[in-house]
């Protein structure tokens, strides 16, 4: 029977991509990072990185965790993950049942310490157990190469030609596997990556959300997996106005995704609007279920993203809450701290 799928990370790892507007399209994840893990893994048992029955261990605040659990479960190896703080109930318990064993740090105050606490104590385990691979989501390119079959359904649907993708940086490799792959067909296709006010990845590390730090699209720490040349503008979007556009997208769109989908549905609107002959197609990295607590229970404050629009800068001197836009025009960039653990 055609369209029957071996397990369900298959069935789950390629997204949906819907029409939000005459020039507006999303790329719809359940979770995204399920195709790249895929691809990894797979590719590190065919080049015996990795021998069968082995533990893959790494650090995630949520979505790699659920979709490393997912291809250990379809290849037969083992799973352990480093917690952050931000791994909610409903994923740790699916995570312990799909056999993974999970240890979450203790919450800390901010972003830097969680991630920083979370490699020292991969370090830890890796002293004690050598045998054990450590993934290495935030430095291993092999994470950019599940994104090359993403790229491909989006070419063959939009085609490449006046093409804009805006999504999270986070590792750098969404964004960037969709961007490398894409470019090979037309290398005018734009990437406008989007960060939380208080990431080091583009230098905004002195600048505190006094909501939330975004989990997922920041870094405290250096991620050698992004490659600042790849982007064509940055836009660093705040706790509220993602609220605002996670909301919105909700309520106009019946899409019901995360927190850092809102702030690139804040921005990929925008844009398409001051760019109607572009096609803008943003990433939803994953659905809303996780945000309903801190995110849409708040539906009724979320500011109306219609009066909301960035600040554009011209340095990073001039980063300001709370949303802000640069033209970095693919130019690369070297973190002030660029030792990465």
């Amino acid at each position: 029977m055609s369209g029957v799928h071996a397990h369900i990370a298959d069935a789950i790892k390629a997204p949906d991509l819907v029409r939000l507007g005459a020039n507006l399209y999303v790329a719809r994840f359940e979770t995204m990072k399920v195709y790249s893990t895929l691809v990894a893994v797979e590719r590190l048992l065919a080049s015996g990185r990795v021998q069968p029955g082995a533990t893959l261990i790494d650090s995630s605040s949520g979505i790699y965790a659920y979709a490393l659990a997912l291809a250990c479960h379809k290849f037969g190896l083992h799973c352990r993950i480093v917690g952050s703080k931000t791994v909610d109930r409903t994923l740790m318990t699916q995570l312990r049942i799909l056999g993974a064993t999970i240890e979450q740090v203790e919450p800390q105050a901010t972003l830097k310490l969680d991630q920083s606490l979370r490699v020292a104590r991969i370090h830890e385990l890796l002293a004690a157990d050598p045998s054990l691979h450590w993934m290495q989501q935030y430095h291993d390119d092999i994470h950019y190469d599940g994104y090359a079959p993403v790229a491909a359904a989006i070419a063959d649907a939009l085609g490449c030609e006046a093409l804009s993708i805006v999504g999270g940086i986070g590792s750098g490799c969404s964004t960037g596997g969709l961007a490398r792959a894409l470019r090979e067909r037309d290398d005018a296709v734009e990437l406008i990556g989007v960060q939380p006010f208080g990431s080091l990845t583009f230098g905004c590390q002195h600048l505190e959300d006094p909501g939330i730090i975004i989990a997922g699209i920041g870094s405290s720490i250096p991620f050698r997996n992004v490659r600042h040349a790849l982007y064509d503008q940055v836009h660093w979007v705040s706790f509220d106005y993602g609220l605002a556009g996670s909301v919105a997208l909700l309520r106009e769109h019946a899409v019901f995704a995360g927190l850092s989908t809102g702030c690139c549905y804040l921005v990929a609107a925008r844009e398409a609007a001051l760019h109607p002959e572009r096609k803008l197609l943003f990433v939803a990295a994953d659905t809303g279920h996780r945000y309903v607590d801190g995110v849409f229970a708040h539906y009724q404050d979320a500011l109306d993203p219609r009066a909301l629009a960035p600040t554009p800068i011209a340095s990073l001197d001039e980063l300001a809450l709370p949303w802000s836009a640069m033209a970095w025009r693919r130019r690369d960039y070297a973190p002030a701290h660029p030792h990465s653990p």
